[in-house]
C-alpha cells in the first residue's frame, strides 16, 4: 500500500560546495540518496517535497556542514493479505520467484494450485497444467501475500496463487 510519509535525513556538505546554490546541491544529495531505497520496513518511491532545511552546523576538524532535512515522501509498503501483481523472474522445482516492483516474492509449490505441475523438461522450466495455463520466466502474475520478512535494505516476501482471481 502507498503512503505519504514524512522524514528527516541528515546531509553533509563539503566546504567547496558551499555557494549560492548549497541548497539546490542539498535536495540534489536527497534525491539521489533516498529515492528508490528500502528502510527494512518500506521502500522509499520517491521524494514529494523539501518541508524544511535547518540551519547548517560546522563539524569540528573538518568543516563539513550538517543540514537536517525534513521531507515528505511516497513510499510503498506491503501488507500481509495485499494482491500485488508482478513479473516471474525465475522458476525452480519447489516454486517460483516473483519481482514485485522491488520486492521478491517467493510462491512454492504447496501455494499453487494442485492442477499446474512443474515440467523441468521444458525450455525455460515452468509450471503448467498442461492446457493453457503457463507459469514461466517473465509471466505477468498476480499474488496474494502470506508473510513479509524485513531485514536492513532488504524485504522478502512469501505468496499463493491458490485463492480465486490470482495466477
Amino acid at each position: 500500500m502507498f503512503f505519504l510519509h514524512e522524514m528527516e535525513r541528515v546531509v553533509n556538505l563539503h566546504p567547496s560546495y558551499f555557494d549560492k546554490d548549497t541548497h539546490k546541491y542539498i535536495t540534489d544529495t536527497l534525491y539521489q540518496d533516498v529515492e528508490g531505497t528500502n528502510t527494512g520496513n518500506f521502500y522509499i518511491v520517491c521524494v514529494v517535497s523539501v518541508i524544511d532545511i535547518s540551519e547548517p552546523r560546522v563539524l569540528p576538524g573538518s568543516g563539513f556542514a550538517e543540514f537536517t532535512i525534513m521531507f515528505q515522501a511516497v513510499v510503498w509498503r506491503p501488507f500481509k493479505g495485499e494482491v500485488c501483481d508482478g513479473m516471474v523472474s525465475s522458476v525452480v522445482s519447489n516454486g517460483f520467484f516473483v519481482d514485485v516492483g522491488p520486492l521478491n516474492v517467493f510462491v512454492s509449490k504447496a501455494m499453487i494450485p494442485s492442477d499446474i505441475k512443474f515440467d523441468g523438461n521444458a525450455t525455460p522450466p515452468q509450471f503448467t497444467d498442461n492446457a493453457d495455463q503457463v507459469i514461466e520466466r517473465g509471466t505477468h502474475i498476480r499474488v496474494k501475500i502470506k508473510g513479509i520478512r524485513g531485514e536492513v535494505g532488504q524485504m522478502y516476501a512469501i505468496a499463493t496463487i491458490k485463492e480465486d482471481f490470482l495466477g
